[in-house]
């Protein structure tokens, strides 16, 4: 079993910011009840405040898998897809 370690970067329009922030923080809520979540850590970009960074843990594979396909993870992105970008990077970690 290898954790999956995952940063998504979510850029919101300028204009949405506000319901991108809202639509993320709850997911964050649900998304840590998931089976084999670690951590589901959300983070605003200082210098940029329209940009938010998601860190992740998932216990294996499978469990990423089932995020992708739960409900929370559908609700987040039907507001992204209107108002945000996302760039997911999947990690290994190596030290």
């Amino acid at each position: 079993m290898t954790v999956k370690f995952i940063v998504a970067v979510i850029t919101a329009e300028p204009a949405h910011a506000d319901t991108v922030s809202e639509a993320l923080r709850a997911a964050v809520l649900a998304v840590r009840k998931e089976p084999g979540c670690i951590q589901y850590d959300l983070h605003r970009d200082l210098a940029k405040p329209g940009r938010f960074v998601m860190i992740e843990q998932w216990q294996d594979a499978q469990a990423l898998k089932t995020h992708g396909e739960a409900e929370a993870f559908q609700k987040l992105s039907a507001v992204l897809d209107q108002y945000a970008s996302l760039d997911i990077t999947d990690l290994n970690q190596i030290a």
